[in-house]
């Protein structure tokens, strides 16, 4: 975990952060890890489905390998798996370090959440070594540092997303409560584990359809919103009776 000082909570209920995650919401790298996993499932004389593939977004490498050996009915020792995630991992990293493109409008919001002052967190599941190559060309367009008070990757927590512990180690160290917090989502596991944190959260349409839930503010993409769409995704959700802390 990368982060600046950690704040103190004001438990005022206001919004006082914006935790983003970062595959298929900020930037267009899904594409990369489908485009890894069917390379891989030809390799290895299968095709994984289009189910298959939406089955495994946002989640981590082992639960995404689980899914694609199932999806093609093979078995793989512990060290052939271990070989195929680095093989994978290796891709998307090359991919990444070719061209990343931005969501339409995450460009824009994250822009605007860093100029209000707002606490800000970058929570992914995908590990360390992969997020830093996104996270330094979101860097690169800020000047004093970039726009995050904090990053949280899926190799430094104790549990991943669909877990709650991703982002409550991220508003803690923010020094916030989930009732002053607003975390933007793209999948399923992602949606859940902001949910399971108490926060409000706001949906984006992205490859995996995201069922409605209490909480859940769903949208298009995040083009035309700013801040005063995410104080009002919070404030459904204090109307709604939710967690306050």
């Amino acid at each position: 975990m990368n982060g600046q000082e950690p704040a103190t909570p004001s438990g005022t209920g206001a919004l006082r952060a914006v935790l983003f995650d970062m595959d298929g919401t900020l930037v267009e790298t899904e594409e990369y890890w489908g485009e890894a996993m069917f390379s891989l499932a030809g390799q290895l004389g299968g095709r994984m489905s289009a189910a298959a593939r939406a089955a495994t977004v946002g989640t981590s490498m082992r639960v995404a390998m689980d899914v694609l050996y199932t999806d093609l009915g093979v078995t793989r020792t512990e060290a052939q798996a271990q070989g195929d995630v680095d093989q994978i991992l290796d891709a998307v990293a090359r991919m990444m370090t070719e061209r990343l493109v931005w969501r339409p409008g995450a460009q824009e919001l994250l822009a605007a959440v860093h100029a209000s002052g707002l606490r800000t967190a970058l929570v992914t599941t995908t590990p360390r070594r992969l997020a830093d190559l996104v996270i330094a060309h979101i860097e690169a367009g800020y000047r004093g540092g970039g726009p995050f008070h904090v990053t949280v990757c899926g190799d430094e927590v104790p549990a991943r997303k669909p877990d709650p512990a991703p982002y409550l180690h991220a508003m803690a160290w923010l020094g916030v409560s989930p009732a002053e917090s607003v975390v933007i989502e793209d999948s399923l596991v992602g949606v859940t584990s902001g949910l399971a944190a108490g926060a409000a959260v706001l949906g984006v349409a992205g490859l995996q359809a995201v069922p409605p839930a209490p909480g859940l503010v769903q949208c298009g993409s995040l083009e035309g919103i700013g801040l005063a769409e995410l104080a009002d995704v919070l404030a459904g959700r204090v109307t709604a009776g939710g967690p306050a802390a």
